[in-house]
């Protein structure tokens, strides 16, 4: 078995080197079980140190030139590979009991693609609502977080990967597809919650509450629409880092 862990970085080169050690470090879970990995950043036409870290940490760097994570992610997965595909946000910092219960996971044949609960390292009732909603929808509606996603890469390209009509919330656009092709192959998601997923807390030091308030309604009152546009899905795109 091979496992292709891909990496989207945009800008990323504050918190890459810390995350790219963690998945290499992780990737230990893999050598356990007797398989193979490599590992994929796709530089998403930054300007600063994302690439040349990456190539220091070992990465194969691929280059995607337009700014949107989906592009990203599959330009990543069109360079792997492995058998399966592990999509890793360039913020998040997994371990290595995480990545053994991905190999647990997708040893089991029927299993086609999964994620994780994730957590942040910030104290307060209110973020541990937020986190704690999240996470409750991601079991029970078989969604993943963006930041970790695991996938059967031929399910993932007889879907033909992210789909580049969104640039936020591609991730469960893409559980959806994924949910009927498992229901029409008897096939089914997992979502780990065993050892969450550490991401970075930085959207919440970067943007203010009126700021995510603002597009969170807006997204709802224009059925999703603000997701369609970079400059509406500001978030994710207006460089702050």
């Amino acid at each position: 078995m091979k496992i292709s862990v891909v990496v989207p970085a945009f800008n990323e080169e504050q918190l890459l080197p810390e995350s790219l050690k963690a998945i290499n470090d992780a990737s230990a879970a893999f050598v356990d079980a007797g398989w193979t990995s490599e590992l994929i950043v796709c530089d998403n036409n930054s300007t600063d140190r994302t690439a040349a870290i990456a190539a220091a940490a070992g990465a194969r760097v691929v280059f995607e030139p337009i700014n949107q994570i989906s592009r990203a992610r599959n330009a990543g997965a069109a360079a792997a590979t492995g058998d399966w595909l592990l999509f890793i946000d360039a913020d998040s910092f997994p371990t290595r009991a995480l990545f053994a219960d991905v190999v647990t996971a997708i040893s089991d044949p029927r299993c086609v693609a999964g994620g994780s609960t994730v957590r942040i390292d910030l104290p307060g009732i209110g973020y541990d609502a937020a986190v704690g909603w999240w996470n409750f929808l991601s079991r029970r509606l078989k969604w993943a977080a963006g930041s970790f996603i695991f996938c059967e890469a031929a399910a993932f390209r007889e879907l033909n990967g992210f789909t580049q009509k969104l640039y936020a919330a591609e991730e469960i656009n893409l559980f959806r597809r994924l949910k009927r092709l498992a229901r029409r192959r008897g096939r089914i998601i997992t979502i780990l919650s065993a050892h969450p997923l550490l991401t970075s807390d930085r959207k919440i030091h970067l943007y203010s509450l009126p700021e995510m308030l603002r597009f969170w309604i807006r997204t709802a009152l224009t059925g999703g629409r603000t997701l369609r546009n970079s400059k509406e899905s500001f978030p994710w795109y207006d460089g702050r880092r």
